[in-house]
């Protein structure tokens, strides 16, 4: 299968996450929604590792790997913990949209420190995006 294919399903997940965590987090402290939500996803991933036999490979991952992996997780909980204080205080309609700006400081950040090439169509692509943010984060 195609990374399409992942991807798709990714942003099926990712929007069911919003919906799910907004209603979720009715009456409950973000913080613990975020912590009750990460070990959740602690449990699944490390289930599936081991239901794999891959977590013998644990010894082979590298320093440098292990470091950028951590520092991915810490930036992954300080996002998710922003992210479920805003769902807690705004619109899930509104939340959702401006947290995927990420996408496009994903494509800013990948040209500079990856040194992906930035194409005619990828930018006018993050140009949209931005704009269709800026509507977002103006909306009442």
């Amino acid at each position: 299968m195609s990374w399409l294919f992942f991807a798709i399903l990714s942003a099926v997940f990712a929007a069911l996450t919003a919906i799910l965590a907004k209603i979720g987090i009715k009456d409950v402290n973000s913080n613990l929604a975020t912590a009750v939500r990460t070990v959740v996803i602690l449990v699944f991933a490390w289930g599936i590792v081991i239901a794999q036999g891959t977590v013998k490979e644990l010894g082979s991952v590298s320093r440098f790997s292990l470091l950028f992996l951590v520092l991915s997780g810490l930036a992954t909980g300080l996002s998710w913990l922003f992210y479920f204080r805003a769902l807690q205080l705004g619109q899930a309609s509104h939340v959702a949209p401006i947290d995927k700006f990420s996408l496009v400081l994903t494509i800013v950040l990948a040209a500079l420190i990856l040194k992906e090439k930035l194409t005619f169509p990828i930018a006018i692509g993050a140009v949209l995006m931005t704009i269709g943010t800026v509507i977002v984060a103006l909306a009442k």
